[in-house]
Order: C-alpha cells, then sequence, then structure tokens
C-alpha cells in the first residue's frame, strides 16, 4: 500500500494511492490507521509533500555498499556506522536542494529510507519489521568537500534541503527484491540492487536501537552504492526505487 502525504486546497492531509486518485484518511495513518474519509482527491490536483516529518532524528548509514565503500577511498565497516541529520534537512519531491555558500562540492546519494513505525529499543534483527511503518526513497545530499575538512559528517550532511525523501510510503516493500537508480538530467549516475546492502534493514535496526530509541516517525537511511557525484545548480536529480517510485529534486 502506498500513502501519499499531500497538500490539496491549503490543507495538508494523507491519502492511499489508487491509481489517479488519493482515498483521503482521516490523519496521519501512522497514528490513527488507515480509516478513509470517503474523499478521493485527483493526483494531478495535489502537491506531495515529504511523506514523513521526523519527529526525533533521521539515522544515517555510511559506506554500507562495498562498490561505494571503496569508491570512497576505504573498506567497508564491519559495524553499521552510523550517524544523524537533523530533521531540518528534509524536503519532499519537487523541492529544492539549495546549494551552501560554504561548499564548493555538493553530491548526491540515493538511498532507500526506512520509516519507523512504533518505539524501538533494543529490537532483535527478527523482529524488526515489527517496528517498521514502511519505506521510501531519500537522497542523502553531501558537502564532500566540508566532510572531508572537518573528519566528522555533522555539517557536511546537515544542511536545510539535504534530505529528500518521497514520493510516498510503501508500506508492503521486500528491500532484498528491489534496485535503486539514481539520475542526474537523465544521466544515470548509481545502480545497484538493494540486496548488496552490507549490512540488512533488520541488522541495522537492532544495532541502532541497541545505542538509542528509536521513535515513530523517524528515519534510517540504509546507504548508498557507488556512483555518487556531483550537484550543480540547474540539475534535476532523481532517485528511484522498484516498487516504490522516483523521487526527484531540482538543484539550485
Amino acid at each position: 500500500m502506498k500513502i501519499a502525504r499531500f497538500s490539496h486546497d491549503g490543507a495538508i492531509n494523507y491519502g492511499i494511492v489508487d491509481g489517479d486518485s488519493l482515498v483521503v484518511l482521516d490523519g496521519d495513518p501512522m497514528y490513527t490507521g488507515f480509516n478513509p474519509t470517503g474523499e478521493r482527491v485527483s493526483r494531478d490536483s495535489a502537491t506531495l509533500l515529504a511523506p514523513v516529518i521526523p519527529r526525533s532524528k533521521v539515522v544515517a548509514v555510511g559506506k554500507n555498499y562495498l562498490d561505494h565503500a571503496q569508491e570512497m577511498g576505504g573498506n567497508a565497516p564491519e559495524e553499521p556506522l552510523l550517524f544523524l541529520k537533523p530533521n531540518t534537512s528534509v524536503i519532499g519531491p519537487g523541492d529544492r536542494i539549495i546549494l551552501p555558500d560554504l561548499s564548493d562540492q555538493v553530491e548526491h546519494e540515493g538511498e532507500l529510507a526506512v520509516i519507523i513505525g512504533a518505539i524501538a529499543r533494543n529490537v532483535e534483527a527478527d523482529d524488526a519489521a515489527s517496528v517498521i511503518f514502511g519505506y521510501t526513497a531519500a537522497n542523502d545530499v553531501t558537502a564532500r568537500d566540508l566532510q572531508r575538512a572537518d573528519g566528522q559528517w555533522t555539517r557536511g550532511k546537515g544542511f536545510d534541503t539535504f534530505c529528500p525523501l518521497g514520493p510516498v510510503v510503501e508500506t508492503e516493500f521486500t528491500p532484498t527484491s528491489g534496485t535503486i537508480q539514481t539520475r542526474v538530467n537523465g544521466e544515470v549516475r548509481q545502480q545497484a540492487p538493494l540486496s548488496n546492502m552490507i549490512h540488512s534493514v533488520a541488522s541495522i535496526i537492532a544495532y541502532a536501537s541497541a545505542v538509542f530509541t528509536l521513535l515513530p516517525g523517524d528515519v534510517i537511511l540504509t546507504g548508498t552504492p557507488a556512483g555518487v557525484g556531483p550537484l550543480l545548480s540547474g540539475d534535476v536529480v532523481d532517485v528511484e526505487i522498484d516498487g516504490i517510485g522516483t523521487l526527484s529534486n531540482p538543484v539550485v
């Protein structure tokens, strides 16, 4: 089931994607369930928004594909390499990625994102599915020069607009079955099966929840494959995941 968060006639709602229309729900389904109001909205008349705004945090995993770890000049870590992005970095489909004046090297990183749907602390990997609300596409936009200069990743990963999410949340998705592709102006930059992840979604949730409590609405970015590259003003970057859809954002 695909769930959209959208604006229409000045109101923000959630809806189930049903062909060319959105079945409007009576609230955020993460908290109120999938209860239709009886109203339908044409997708063409609605503006899709970031499908979730994390109330707490965005947790990300670095170097979770071997080919990406190698292109960055190192080996893949034996355990998930965690870092955080602020929730103020989140934007939705169609929103602009803004290149900061402080950086001369901003790059795309297409990723699968996991939406947490329940309070999760010390979750076993075998139980990870019970705390997942769904999945969406993400772009872990990175100021690579600042990341290198700082020796840690907060500033390089944390600018406003550096975490596009969307276009929808898919609640019935098998992460090992899909393929991710990142394109810039139609040119394929990244492409890999999601099964190439070193640390699985379940193992990442188990590892992260042993460190800090995951809350409903938290987002986990699961890492990017090889092919990261520069974004320039005027570019359009697309992150497409089979079974979820395409997240598209202009760069300014």
